[in-house]
């Protein structure tokens, strides 16, 4: 597959805040019609890196192409303000109404009365709002004024879309909702995404894409498998949801195969670091395999008894904290929640593939 080229390339970039720099990007580049994730803890530098991108926020030093153009001056600026739409957490809706919102950034950009009708009406319907078009911004729920916004910015048919952070504060079923749409939308424009998220599961349902990001540096960028299945340290395991983060040395390699010594127990993993090698065998809860203590039967190459030692209903499923002489979580759904007969220190059997153990070299 044609691998399409980046729109956004970023190399060198340096923002300030006073005589403090905040924000140190070497290099980044956003591929078009893709979705790009920015991840990391409050205060890594998500937003001023998105507000940067947008040309919102003046840049100290470095370089920018959009659109394989260079940023050089104000008139640059211009032209990727011109092409770009940013979705703020809070909508910024004027005291107007919603069709007349929805119309502003294109009446910014001269076009005719037929052009802004279609176009409004293009968007209002791709966010399941038509009816709303003469109704009072001020009269909107939350989930309204978010989808008013996003019409807003998709009205203009940018090239670009920044979003920052843009699902806090929605109750459950107007985030749902609204993501399913984003997602919809954004697979069918193509239109390049750059999202600003907190959240796991907003990153893996909407992100090809995922930049983390950790005192204002970019720590780790790679697609969304490649961040979540394998994180660069354990700072960014934990933070993408590693649950099971476990200290070991490397007994043997053996054709890309390693034995790890986990306190007292043996851990099969692919790789091949050098014996008496320190690391970290990464597991995510989802690669654990749960079934009754006698079953035995499994292809996987690591298999342990192990006890329930928490249990935590989670919507569809439950989370089994569980100890098999180190410390592992598994999902189980509800249906195999009750045929096991699951409690606190019940027995069961847990195993894993070699293959889904990430492991990552520990120092010190």
């Amino acid at each position: 597959m044609k691998k399409e080229p980046p729109i956004l390339t970023v190399q060198n970039m340096v923002v300030k805040r006073g005589r403090a720099t905040v924000l140190e990007i070497d290099n980044l580049e956003v591929t078009q019609g893709r979705a790009l994730a920015l991840i990391g803890p409050n205060g890594a530098g998500k937003s001023t890196l998105l507000l940067a991108l947008a040309g919102l926020l003046p840049v100290a030093s470095g370089k920018m192409m959009f659109d394989a153009r260079p940023i050089n001056d104000r008139a640059d600026i211009a032209r990727v303000r011109q092409n770009a739409a940013v979705v703020f957490q809070e909508p910024l809706l004027l005291n107007d109404t919603v069709y007349k919102n929805v119309a502003l950034g294109l009446k910014f950009r001269h076009l005719s009365r037929a052009q802004i009708k279609a176009s409004v009406e293009e968007a209002l319907s791709q966010f399941g709002i038509s009816h709303l078009a003469s109704r009072s911004a001020k009269t909107l729920s939350g989930g309204e004024a978010k989808r008013v916004s996003l019409a807003r910015s998709f009205a203009i048919k940018p090239k670009m879309i920044l979003l920052d952070e843009a699902f806090n504060s929605l109750d459950p079923p107007s985030r749902e909702a609204i993501m399913d749409d984003l997602q919809s939308i954004l697979e069918k424009t193509r239109i390049t995404a750059i999202l600003a998220l907190h959240d796991r599961e907003e990153t893996l349902r909407l992100a090809q894409d995922v930049a983390v990001l950790r005192e204002g540096r970019i720590v780790q960028f790679g697609t969304t498998a490649q961040v979540f299945q394998q994180p660069v340290d354990e700072c960014i395991a934990e933070f993408v949801g590693t649950e099971a983060i476990l200290e070991g040395v490397v007994q043997s390699c053996n054709e890309g195969l390693m034995q790890i010594a986990v306190n007292g127990h043996i851990v099969e993993a692919v790789g091949c670091f050098p014996v008496g090698q320190k690391v970290y065998c990464c597991l995510r809860p989802e690669q654990v395999t749960v079934s009754k203590a006698t079953a035995g039967q499994t292809s996987a190459r690591n298999l342990y008894q192990a006890v329930v030692v928490k249990i935590v209903r989670q919507a569809f499923f439950y989370k089994l904290t569980l100890e098999c002489g180190f410390p592992l979580s598994a999902y189980i759904t509800l249906p195999s929640f009750e045929e096991l007969s699951v409690a606190e220190g019940t027995t069961l059997e847990v195993s894993f593939k070699a293959t889904a153990v990430h492991v990552i070299r520990r120092e010190g």
